[in-house]
This record gives C-alpha cells, sequence and structure tokens, in this order.
C-alpha cells in the first residue's frame, strides 16, 4: 500500500480527532499535536478584522519599513486590505513559506511591544487561517513588500463603525487616554503613536494609496529614471507606480501591487485630482479632543490649469518638430504623435518610440520619452 493510501486508511479508521491528538492522558486529557496547537493558537491571534491590520502593521515594522501605506476598501461582506512597505523585501521564492507556521526571517531577534511578542513566525499564518484571501503581491530582497489580504466579515468580525478617528482626552489623573471604537482608524493611530516617528504611516483608500506613491515615486527618481527604466521590477515596490507613463500602465503596476481600480481612477490619480495622503499621525486629535488635522488630510490643492484642445494641438506640433533632428539620429520614426497630458502639478509629454524603416540591422529600440 503506498503512502497515500495508508494516510487514507489511517484516516478512515482513526477520524479526525486521532490526527490532532499527540498522547492521550486519561481523564479526558490529551496532548494536541503540534499543528493542531498551532491552529488553535492562530485562532486566538486574530478574532477581528482589526487583529489583521495591527499584524500587517507590525511585520512592516519588524522588516525595517520606513513607510507603511494601508489601503483598505469594504466590497459586500468582505474587507479588502493591501500593506505596501518599503522594508526588507522577500524573496519570491518564500512567497508562499511565509504564510506557513514557524516561518520568521528574525532568528537570533524578536520584538516584544504592547501587543505582546512578534517575531515567532505565527503572524502570517494567523492571517491565513482567518482570512478568505492571502498572498504576497509584490516583493523582493531588499525591494520592500506589498500584502493583499481579504477578510469575510461574515466569519470575521469587524467594528461596524469604521469612519470615526479616535481621539485623545486628559483623565483625572493628568493621563492621555484614547477614546473611539476598536476600528482600524483606531488601530492605526495606536501603532503610530507607539513607533514615534521611526515610520510614516498612510492610510486610505486603494486610489488615495496609489496617488501618494506615486508622488513619493516622482520625488525621488529622477525624470530619466522614469522615462528609461528597464525593467520595473528591479525598482522598489513602492518606486513602481511612477515608472508608468499612461493611465493603463499606472492601472497595471496597481494591479501587480494589489491595489484594484479602474483605469478612469488611474486617469485622475495622474491628471492630480486625487491628492496624495499625508502621514496618519496628523489625523491624530489633540488633548481635549480637538482634531489636529482631519483625518486623511491633503496638500492644498492647485489649481486646476485647463488647456484650450487647440493649443494642446499646436503644442504637440512644436514638441514634434523639435524631436525631429533626435528621431533622425537616433534612427527614430520622427512622425509619432506626442502624447500631452495636463496634470495639476504640470505638463506631462509622452513620445513613443517608433522605430525608423531602414534602421541599423540588429539594432533594437524600446521604451518611451518622457
Amino acid at each position: 500500500m503506498g503512502d497515500t493510501g495508508l494516510h487514507g486508511f489511517i484516516d478512515e479508521v482513526l477520524g479526525e480527532g486521532h490526527l490532532r491528538v499527540e498522547e492521550e492522558l486519561g481523564g479526558g486529557f490529551v496532548r494536541l499535536r503540534t499543528s493542531e496547537a498551532e491552529r488553535r493558537q492562530a485562532q486566538q491571534d486574530i478574532r477581528c478584522v482589526e487583529d489583521i491590520v495591527l499584524e500587517l502593521l507590525r511585520n512592516a515594522r519588524d522588516a525595517g519599513a520606513r513607510m507603511i501605506c494601508i489601503a483598505t476598501n469594504r466590497d459586500g461582506r468582505m474587507r479588502n486590505i493591501v500593506v505596501i512597505d518599503d522594508g526588507e523585501g522577500i524573496p519570491p521564492q518564500m512567497w508562499q513559506k511565509v504564510f506557513e507556521p514557524r516561518v520568521t526571517s528574525k532568528l537570533d531577534t524578536f520584538h516584544a511591544d504592547q501587543w505582546g511578542v512578534h517575531g515567532r513566525g505565527m503572524a502570517l499564518y494567523s492571517i491565513a487561517c482567518n482570512a478568505a484571501e492571502h498572498r504576497i503581491a509584490a516583493s523582493g530582497e531588499g525591494l520592500g513588500t506589498s500584502v493583499a489580504v481579504s477578510a469575510d466579515t461574515g466569519n470575521l468580525p469587524e467594528k461596524a463603525d469604521q469612519s470615526t478617528v479616535p481621539h485623545l482626552v486628559v483623565d483625572a489623573t493628568g493621563r492621555s487616554v484614547m477614546r473611539g471604537p476598536r476600528n482600524i482608524n483606531r488601530i492605526v493611530t495606536e501603532f503610530t503613536l507607539a513607533q514615534r516617528g521611526s515610520c510614516a504611516v498612510y492610510l486610505g483608500s486603494p486610489t488615495e494609496v496609489l496617488a501618494t506613491l506615486l508622488a513619493y515615486g516622482s520625488r525621488v527618481l529622477s525624470a530619466v529614471e522614469r522615462a528609461f527604466a528597464p525593467d520595473a521590477g528591479a525598482f522598489p515596490v513602492c518606486l513602481r507606480p511612477a515608472l508608468a507613463a499612461t493611465p493603463e500602465e499606472l492601472a497595471q503596476t496597481a494591479h501587480e501591487l494589489g491595489l484594484e481600480l479602474s483605469t478612469r481612477s488611474a486617469r485622475r490619480v495622474m491628471d492630480g485630482e486625487i491628492a496624495p495622503l499625508e502621514p496618519f499621525a496628523n489625523a491624530i486629535s489633540l488633548a481635549g479632543g480637538k482634531r489636529a488635522v482631519a483625518a486623511h488630510s491633503r496638500r492644498p490643492e492647485r489649481r486646476a490649469v485647463h488647456i484650450a484642445p487647440d493649443d494642446r494641438v499646436a503644442f504637440a506640433q512644436r514638441v514634434g518638430a523639435a524631436y525631429g533632428p533626435l528621431a533622425e539620429a537616433y534612427y527614430l520614426d520622427a512622425q509619432v504623435q506626442p502624447e500631452i497630458t495636463v496634470r495639476r502639478d504640470g505638463i506631462r509629454v509622452f513620445i513613443p518610440f517608433a522605430e525608423q524603416q531602414g534602421a541599423a540591422d540588429g539594432e533594437e529600440v524600446q521604451g518611451g520619452m518622457a
């Protein structure tokens, strides 16, 4: 009898209960197998959606993240959560294994904080045991990580009030005490205060988080890096949205990071209609309940600039004329049509490369110019 047949025979004869028990101790007592003990511990570690957010935040912190973005939205009963950080990252061959029990990169260290000990290799396993869906959307050694999780709130509850931002009040003893429901906002507030500025945390919708990453990448990367990046996958996860040249590319990049949104939403982000998020620390209320900065506050928006269609056409023609000599020198087609996009922070010019007929043999031209 093969191993598969033997295991099936044992399961049938002994039943599931025996597979969970290592030793019968008598008097109704048993010693659980390690796997069963781990499964039960995982159910205790994650008892609500807010616990998932907390564990993902602690994971990002332990990976050395200085920037953590949390995108969350509700779709029917499903609560979707994506946490993107700029920490150490996870090699591709470990993307599945990190959700197994006792898998950790912290062999010699662990982190004890106000929520307990972290670094046992159980956080992602606990999430996997309780969430409807879980995956590493994007990561790599030294490139940061994007983790996407969906939880069925019919099985794993969350606070009904997810809009209230907690505030701090001073009690009779002079201590600052937090008030408000234990929702996602509160978890992020507690985590932000506990880190005391060691990392910046951002919380918003997928579209808002994408706008934040685009703005961040645009500040960090030069125009040349953004225009001529050979492989977006070689760049840190948090910088990849800034490499997109079109709304379609931006929507695809967002999808690869676990952020599900439409091309129309991506266009709004590129056009500056969705402002980047401020660090969540700015949303924390002052003592006495007066809000320091409104939740998810935005930077003051620039006045939208509207350019008439005729002026856009004329400008594109002048850009095309200026591009002509360069195209000829590099065997490119000068007859391409430049794409002009007006954003709140400026005008974006995109000239697609097209190889000129009769270009040198073996010479390949790819990409585009911005």
